[in-house]
């Protein structure tokens, strides 16, 4: 099946205002995504939505795809369904959504999400180890799956709780890569806002809360950090800039 990978990047942000453009090591933070989703080779075509001419420039210049989307999304996947649906695209039967704040997201995970999805679950994700002292860290996602591997809950709050503080358990932390079918991801928009989704804010739990299933590939690495606060692109620009010496070596 060909895989269509859609970077969804919105010009507003409450933390990070015009993030997608923030100097990352010497370019933009939205070329790194789209860079890294291309070098994986997993996709058979890459482009960008975003709801500004702005970042549709930048992305252009740089080589790679962009389509302009509606500023009225609520949500990333909203943005990629309405790419999707374009007729360019009407030959894709499997789509790929890599979060665009995710520079160094690791190619195991996002081939997880998609053999998910190649093994029958209509909505694939990844998620990998957190260590126990990082859980309560409402930034990162967590989230429990059963035996089948698939999810069960997402929260901003350390699941599995702990009671006994026995330190036993096991956490992970999801990583911001879906893919699906390309009926899955239509009707996933289609479905009315739930109020957990409101307010964990995260939208993966409304095609959850509504009973489609979501399966995770989980790694026992721990996920490469994305970039949601000053502190996560200082971060980050410290380990692309360190990789970037270690290649020209």
């Amino acid at each position: 099946m060909p895989v269509l990978c859609v970077v969804p990047a919105r010009l507003g942000s409450s933390r990070l205002p015009k993030k997608p453009l923030l100097p990352l090591a010497g370019e933009p933070l939205i070329l790194w995504v789209v860079r890294r989703v291309a070098d994986s080779g997993v996709a058979d075509r890459v482009v960008v939505a975003t709801d500004a001419r702005e970042i549709a420039d930048v992305v252009a210049r740089a080589g790679f795809e962009a389509a302009l989307t509606s500023p009225a999304h609520a949500s990333g996947t909203e943005r990629v369904a309405e790419v999707a649906r374009l007729k360019a695209f009407s030959g894709f039967d499997l789509i790929l959504n890599v979060q665009g704040d995710e520079p160094l997201v690791a190619t195991r995970a996002i081939r997880g999400a998609l053999d998910r999805v190649r093994g029958g679950d209509p909505v694939g994700t990844a998620a990998g180890r957190l260590d126990a002292s990082l859980a309560a860290d409402p930034s990162r996602v967590k989230v429990v799956v059963d035996a089948r591997g698939r999810a069960l809950y997402f929260s901003r709050a350390p699941i599995p709780f702990d009671r006994d503080g026995a330190g036993d358990v096991a956490y992970h932390q999801h990583v911001g890569v879906y893919a699906y079918t390309a009926a899955a991801l239509q009707h996933w928009v289609a479905l009315p806002p739930v109020a957990v989704e409101r307010a964990e804010r995260l939208e993966q739990l409304r095609p959850l809360v509504h009973g489609m299933a979501i399966g995770v590939a989980v790694d026992d690495e721990a996920p490469a950090p994305g970039v949601d606060t000053p502190e996560d692109l200082r971060r980050v620009a410290a380990l692309l800039t360190r990789n970037l010496r270690e290649v020209t070596r």
